[in-house]
């Protein structure tokens, strides 16, 4: 049985390190959270994945919200400097002027790299036609996590979607199948059916039970590490809570 994931949004190898102290299973990477999350300097990366030995995924973003917000080849460019600094994980995805999953740009940016592995992060929530985004997604080269919280509005408003498809895809039926690993790699040499479902997004400590219970074994948290929102550094006590409701045997 696959062990479960606490992931910890981090902004500096500060973060990085008190996360890893709290538990968390692995930390994502980015800058400017007033836009939601953005690339961070390759430095910043190499700063970071020298603090800690968790995986680090980091954010390939140029702007706010879920369009691409730059040509593809510049996102390339952002991606390949960040693999050139030691990045193996990353984070992305963008969605077209109609809601659709952007195909082109995500095999544009992360269908040249040699092995490395993403997460199609919430644009999915924001698609025009969820079933046909996920049906997309799965079909993206490298991609073996999606973080969602099931609804735009977030967890709150889509825990019942979640444990729909949580019910309808198994923890055990996910990318990672019999030859992952806790982080969802799959060691066989291929990819199974489905993308592993990451929780995040409006994600309340009183929400782990019920998605938990359902199916979810992977969650990720940002302000829920903090102390005082983002302007506050992870707080490796917060993480310990988050980290023992995650891990907690069922």
């Amino acid at each position: 049985m696959r062990e479960p994931l606490l992931e910890v949004v981090v902004l500096s190898p500060a973060d990085a390190l008190a996360a890893v102290a709290g538990g968390a299973d692995r930390v994502e990477l980015v800058t400017d959270m007033a836009a939601d999350g953005l690339t961070p300097d390759p430095a910043v990366f190499r700063a970071v994945r020298n603090a800690v030995e968790v995986p680090v995924r980091v954010m390939v973003r140029r702007t706010a919200g879920f369009a691409r917000g730059a040509s593809p080849d510049a996102l390339r460019a952002d991606a390949a400097e960040l693999w050139a600094a030691g990045a193996r994980e990353f984070v992305g995805g963008w969605l077209t002027e109609d809601g659709a999953v952007d195909v082109e740009a995500c095999h544009a940016v992360f269908g040249g790299l040699p092995d490395g592995a993403w997460t199609f992060h919430r644009a999915v929530d924001h698609a025009r036609d969820r079933a046909e985004a996920w049906r997309l997604i799965g079909g993206l080269p490298g991609v073996d996590t999606v973080l969602t919280s099931g609804a735009r509005e977030g967890v709150g408003a889509g825990a019942a979607i979640l444990a729909s498809q949580l019910d309808a895809t198994g923890p055990e039926r996910d990318r990672s199948g019999e030859h992952g690993d806790p982080d969802g790699h799959d060691r066989s040499g291929g990819l199974a059916a489905a993308p592993r479902v990451l929780v995040g997004g409006g994600l309340r400590l009183d929400h782990v039970p019920q998605l938990r219970a359902a199916g979810a074994d992977a969650f990720h948290i940002g302000t829920g590490a903090r102390d005082g929102g983002w302007s506050g550094p992870v707080d490796p006590e917060r993480v310990r809570v988050w980290h023992d409701a995650v891990h907690r045997p069922l």
